[in-house]
């Protein structure tokens, strides 16, 4: 029996100009979990024009400009280790399989997780917090005031 894995999802609509005339375009973006993969989109429209767009794809990381239109309208959340524990090596593993990384990023970010926490958007400390989980590493994702 496979564990069923809830779909995670940030989303936030942006304004902003149209390059074509110069009108004002509305853009929803967003950031989810879904089958196991981090993945993000962005649609947008031209209140003006008839110019529309709509592009999604999937990987290790979100372009910056969406991260920063989340982090800026719902903040960011802190992923914490929620107990003891004894190796760092399941959480060195977890870390590169969900990040990609390198042995010397994930020690630096594991090192990070264990004193203050990382922090990120709410859709990838929770993808994070899925990893972990599996290992199983008691961790907990909240608001990051």
């Amino acid at each position: 029996m496979t564990e069923e894995i809830p779909v995670i999802t940030q989303g936030v609509q942006v304004t902003g100009r149209c390059s074509a005339c110069g009108g004002t375009t509305t853009c929803d973006v967003g950031q989810f979990f879904d089958h196991g993969m981090l993945r993000w989109g962005t649609e947008g429209r031209c209140a003006d024009y008839p110019n529309g767009w709509c592009e999604e794809d999937s990987g290790p990381v979100t372009p910056e400009n969406i991260r920063q239109a989340l982090l800026q309208v719902h903040g960011p959340a802190r992923l914490r280790l929620s107990g003891d524990v004894p190796s760092l090596v399941p959480v060195l593993q977890a870390l590169r399989d969900a990040r990609e990384l390198s042995l010397g990023e994930a020690r630096a970010q594991a090192a990070e997780l264990a004193e203050t926490g990382l922090i990120g958007t709410l859709v990838e400390m929770e993808i994070l917090a899925v990893h972990l989980r599996k290992r199983p590493i008691a961790v907990s994702v909240e608001p990051a005031a």
